[in-house]
């Protein structure tokens, strides 16, 4: 099995896909010649041609729409937003068309439209290069909502996503295309390759989107998260000396409560956490659900570690990022009840 970061799996992805099915299409800003801000898309153009690996002007709405065009006549593209910032342009293209097409033609037609985006901070981008606008998209009826977690997810669940006939908003998180990240922004980067989820497999595979991963089994407390959050939790949860449950939701939407509301009712105690702002956070609907289904099961209230409300700051990213320190005084705060 090859060792890969999220950006080869990502890569890895594409090309598998684009090799199985000649109606594959990517589009986006420098995804041809220059494979991509981040290189996600290296070598494609190259192995597939110019109609295959088209290059786009600074236009997300053009991106968007032409994405919708084209999946409505037959083909899969997967289009590039080269960060989640600047996904806005093309909210409406995603909102008023993409993901009412099936709806709106009474099932005649669909876009089979997946948009590829990185999210989060923790790369110094300052306000404009490191949000995570994932709850507005689990929002809109129609759409899938997805955010792995490790090169291995990132892969399989991104096929599964071409593979769709509903559209698929695919967020990665930026910090992570290297290497698993513990919050702690002062050790040194670990690479993938020291990880388990960095072994992939270099041919086809799936991972559903409608299942989450449970990371770590424990007995005293469930810790619900996504994206690069999920490698801060372990962290936390093995300083904080506490027998955790770590769920890693991976596709937001549809959610796999099954998942979810099996762990708290046998731990007992949940924390919610997430990279983006609190109010109306992805983990507000966390919450809801596990109240809704857990309440008669729950020995402390829910607790939940977010980014604060306010933008993603420059000069203090790492008092904005939900790390190591606050998601432990978060599992305190949990243990601290009964």
């Amino acid at each position: 099995m090859a060792q890969m970061n999220m950006i080869q799996a990502i890569n890895s992805a594409m090309d598998v896909m684009m090799e199985r099915d000649p109606t594959v299409i990517v589009l986006g800003q420098d995804v041809g010649y220059f494979g991509g801000v981040f290189r996600c898309t290296e070598g494609l153009q190259r192995k597939y041609g110019e109609h295959r690996v088209l290059d786009a002007p600074i236009a997300e709405g053009g991106i968007v729409g032409s994405a919708i065009g084209i999946g409505v006549n037959g083909l899969r593209p997967v289009a590039e937003i080269q960060f989640a910032d600047y996904i806005y342009p093309g909210f409406d293209q995603i909102v008023s068309e993409l993901a009412r097409l099936r709806y709106r033609s009474g099932g005649e037609q669909s876009s089979p439209v997946t948009i590829r985006t990185p999210c989060g901070g923790g790369i110094r981008g300052g306000q404009t290069h490191s949000q995570s606008p994932e709850a507005i998209f689990t929002h809109i009826s129609g759409i899938k909502t997805v955010m792995p977690s490790n090169p291995y997810d990132a892969k399989g669940l991104l096929i599964s996503a071409i593979e769709s006939n509903d559209p698929v908003v695919f967020f990665e998180p930026k910090r992570i295309y290297n290497g698993p990240f513990d919050g702690d922004p002062d050790k040194p980067a670990v690479p993938w390759t020291t990880h388990p989820k960095g072994e992939v497999p270099r041919d086809y595979y799936t991972v559903p989107l409608d299942k989450a991963d449970v990371v770590r089994s424990g007995s005293q407390l469930s810790i619900i998260t996504y994206g690069t959050l999920v490698h801060v939790a372990q962290s936390a949860a093995e300083q904080a000396g506490v027998d955790a449950d770590i769920i890693d939701v991976r596709t937001l939407a549809p959610l796999d409560v099954e998942t979810l509301v099996k762990s708290v009712q046998k731990t007992g105690r949940c924390l919610i956490a997430h990279e983006a702002t609190r109010f109306s956070g992805f983990g507000a609907e966390l919450s809801a659900t596990i109240q809704e289904n857990c309440f008669w099961h729950l020995e402390a209230p829910i607790e939940r570690v977010a980014g604060w409300d306010t933008p993603y700051p420059h000069a203090f990213e790492w008092q904005y990022f939900p790390g190591q320190k606050r998601m432990i005084a978060g599992i305190n705060r949990v243990m601290s009840h009964g």
